[in-house]
């Protein structure tokens, strides 16, 4: 039963919700703010979220009919009746009301403002499958994973350790973001069949599996460019380190337009690699001091 759980939890896609704490985190380093309990809480109240939206989408997905037998991603909890709709829904309110307290502490650090920032952010983990108009099925998933793992949580982890913002990481969110949106491409990439039955109205599903194709190469090339004062602070390291990861999302790309259906679920992790990857060259030129 624990690894149904973990398999609900989409372990592939978590580092869409730890990349931007580290990067934000590496940023505050650079400018002399580190704060290790403020990093830590962001990091937990991070993860809780997503998997709160996780579960959450498992169990609206279901509710909608959107999970069907022709279903080619990974397998899901509720609708192959591995976990109850109950039981799916009464872990989700726990998850996310852990990470709602473990959010309460960072107003230690950050302010009583942080609370409207924290209302947002799990309306934001529920909104995106559940309620009047659940953003994943009006073309707008996208757009939230980009301003919430990208905009929000860089920008907040940076804000909490050094109290104030910044244009620097305000344009590695921006990197952040787009590389984040990426993992929902592959997934809707994947699904545009199925979402097409359903009337789950992705981006993919308006503008087509090639616009879908192109922009995921896109998003790689513009989330080094616009964290360039940071690869050019030490231009040796930082030209190897970027064109590093550009070889590897090129790759990557390449491959997901050579597949279809449940072979493309291995590109769901390798993009999250991707993601992890450009955070880690990323936050070792930024703490370094290249």
């Amino acid at each position: 039963m624990i690894k149904k759980w973990i398999l609900a939890a989409r372990p592939r896609t978590l580092p869409a919700s730890a990349c931007p704490v580290f990067a934000g985190t590496a940023y505050a380093w650079a400018c002399g703010g580190f704060k290790c309990i403020p990093f830590l809480l962001c990091l937990v109240f991070a993860l809780l979220a997503q998997i709160a939206s996780n579960f959450a989408n498992d169990y609206y997905d279901y509710k909608k009919g959107s999970d069907g037998e022709k279903r080619v991603g990974p397998r899901r909890a509720v609708a192959s009746g591995d976990i109850s709709p109950q039981a799916m829904l009464t872990v989700t309110v726990l998850t996310l009301g852990t990470a709602c307290i473990t959010g309460l502490f960072l107003l230690l650090y950050g302010g009583w403002w942080l609370i409207g920032a924290g209302i947002l952010i799990a309306i934001g983990a529920l909104a995106y499958s559940a309620g009047p108009y659940p953003l994943s099925y009006k073309g707008l998933g996208d757009v939230a994973v980009f301003v919430f793992f990208g905009l929000v949580a860089v920008n907040l982890t940076y804000y909490v350790q050094v109290l104030h913002f910044d244009v620097s990481p305000l344009l590695g969110s921006i990197a952040i973001g787009l590389l984040s949106v990426n993992i929902l491409m592959v997934n809707n990439y994947r699904d545009v069949e199925e979402d097409q039955r359903s009337g789950k109205r992705t981006i993919v599903v308006r503008f087509g599996r090639k616009f879908a194709y192109y922009a995921y190469l896109s998003n790689g090339f513009i989330a080094v460019v616009v964290t360039a004062r940071v690869w050019f602070s030490y231009p040796l390291a930082g030209i190897i380190l970027s064109l590093l990861f550009l070889i590897i999302h090129i790759v990557t790309w390449r491959g997901i337009g050579s597949h279809e259906g449940t072979n493309l679920n291995t590109f769901l992790g390798k993009t999250a690699r991707n993601l992890l990857l450009f955070t880690l060259f990323l936050s070792f030129m930024l703490i370094f001091k290249f």
